[in-house]
């Protein structure tokens, strides 16, 4: 299976040439304020949400994505800023919960093969505040939930415990995907109609039944080789078998 897969374009959705854009300038190309990005990464923590979301799937394979966060604004500094809640541990410390980075920490095309930006087409009232949110979530210094999004993954199993608060909810703390659905909510916006925010994944954001415009770079469908394998076996299976 190729690296880069390009997906059908519609009115709604645009996929890029991964040769035409690299993440850098497919960021530039469509952030704003506002807008939620969405990334699929390849180390094991990111597959590991990846796979847990595949309950959630047409197919069942693990989800693009595995993780959320929001376009603040460009800043004096030219550069893009993004609120998120994240486990960080890349510089020899960890920073857990709501943080403010540049969005270059995206830019790495092996580390993140999947990259997307949504645009919900908000109004200027409506950016001004998810931004608030976001800053007063920040101000706030909520911390990551990883109970959360345990509880989050369990209610994936079943439609019933999806549609009922999150089971391990904890004040001041926000995982991901559900940051983005409280900054959302300030704004009138619910993902997933039915789904209480905690409840929201990366894949429920991508797969809003809500008019949006979706652009992609897509390099990792997250099909397993073993799988891949499997599906070649059994649809060689019925051509052996009628060749005998």
């Amino acid at each position: 299976m190729s690296d880069e897969i390009l997906l059908s374009a519609d009115v709604e959705e645009q996929a890029e040439s991964a040769d035409a854009f690299g993440n850098a300038a497919f960021i530039e190309k469509h952030a704003g304020p506002g807008r939620i990005g969405l990334c699929g990464g390849r180390d094991w923590i990111n597959k590991l949400i990846r796979k847990a979301q595949s309950p959630l799937t047409v197919d069942g394979h693990r989800s693009l994505w595995s993780h959320a966060f929001m376009f603040s604004e460009r800043r004096i500094d030219g550069r893009w800023w993004v609120i998120e809640s994240d486990l960080d541990m890349r510089y020899k410390q960890i920073r857990l919960g709501v943080q403010e980075n540049r969005v270059e920490r995206y830019y790495d095309a092996e580390a993140f093969p999947n990259i997307a930006i949504l645009d919900f087409g908000l109004d200027e009232d409506q950016i001004r505040k998810v931004q608030i949110a976001g800053l007063d979530l920040l101000s706030g210094l909520s911390s990551y939930s990883i109970s959360e999004l345990v509880g989050t993954l369990m209610a994936m199993h079943s439609s019933r415990l999806r549609k009922r608060s999150n089971l391990l909810a904890k004040e001041g703390a926000l995982y991901c995907s559900a940051l983005v659905q409280h900054c959302y909510a300030a704004a009138g916006i619910e993902f997933l109609p039915g789904v209480p925010g905690k409840n929201i994944a990366p894949h429920d954001i991508d797969e809003s039944p809500l008019p949006h415009r979706t652009h992609r770079i897509i390099r990792d469908l997250g099909v397993s080789t073993v799988r891949e394998l499997a599906h070649s076996a059994r649809a060689m299976l019925p051509a052996s078998l009628g060749g005998d």
